[in-house]
């Protein structure tokens, strides 16, 4: 599995942001896929995540209300469309993947970074006040 993130940048408050995640490797065994992210001095924090069918999607607490998440299986990828951003979004975003069907089923694991096998390398978003 090889993550590839990109769609980040510099944007004003208010603005809007749209992350894309590519996996170029296999996915037969692949679950659901979202995002964390991490500020400077802080702890990666759990964005959003979503069923390998799509059907489910979750969100952490700063992003509910403005922040969609949505997949192409086709595609084998998976997109955060960010809206209404503050400058506390700006971090370094990180797209994972779950191989196991109960990591999203469970509050607690699909919150948790070391639920998630695997990682991408991160795309930073700022946003300027």
């Amino acid at each position: 599995v090889q993550l590839q993130a990109s769609g980040g940048g510099l944007v004003q408050a208010g603005g809007s942001l749209r992350l894309s995640c590519a996996d170029s490797g296999r996915t037969d065994s692949l679950y659901g896929m979202g995002w964390f992210r991490q500020a400077p001095g802080k702890e990666r924090e759990f964005v959003s995540a979503i069923s390998w069918g799509g059907g489910n999607t979750y969100y952490g607490h700063s992003a509910k209300g403005r922040f969609t998440i949505s997949r192409d299986k086709g595609k084998n990828a998976a997109y955060l469309q960010m809206n209404n951003l503050k400058p506390e979004d700006t971090a370094v975003y990180y797209c994972v993947v779950a191989g196991s069907t109960s990591t999203l089923l469970s509050s607690r694991a699909r919150s948790t970074p070391r639920s998630y096998d695997y990682w991408g390398q991160g795309t930073q978003v700022t946003v300027s006040s």
